[in-house]
C-alpha cells in the first residue's frame, strides 16, 4: 500500500480519491487486527497522524500496567490483566474466531 500511495501522491489511503479500493477492502477483511482500519483512516484525516498514533498507543496498552500489547494478546504480556488492552476488549470474539481457524 505504501507503493500505491506514493504512486498516487498521497500520504495515507484515506486521502486517495479511490478510497476505499478493493485492494484495501480485501486487506482489511483478512485479519482481526485490521477491524478498525476504516475508523483509523477517518481519525488520521480528522486529527492527523501524530494524534492518531498517540491514541493507538493508549488503545493497545494495558489499562493496569501500561504495557503495549498486540491485538492478539488476550492477557497483558507483563501483568496478565485481561483483556490486555481496550482493543482486545472490544474485539475479543473476532480475534478468538480468527485464532481458532488457524489451528
Amino acid at each position: 500500500m505504501a507503493k500505491c500511495a506514493a504512486v498516487k501522491g498521497v500520504d495515507f489511503c484515506g486521502q486517495c480519491p479511490e478510497y476505499p479500493c478493493k485492494d484495501l477492502q480485501s486487506f482489511q477483511a483478512e485479519r482481526p487486527h485490521r477491524i478498525e482500519l476504516w475508523k483509523s483512516q477517518e481519525r488520521i484525516r480528522e486529527a492527523g497522524y501524530e494524534t492518531w498514533y498517540a491514541e493507538m498507543l493508549e488503545h493497545f496498552s494495558c489499562p493496569k500496567c501500561g504495557t503495549l500489547n498486540s491485538a492478539y494478546d488476550m492477557k497483558c504480556r507483563k501483568c496478565r490483566e485481561e483483556p490486555s488492552c481496550e482493543y482486545v476488549g472490544l474485539h475479543k470474539n473476532d480475534i478468538m474466531q480468527h485464532l481458532a481457524k488457524m489451528k
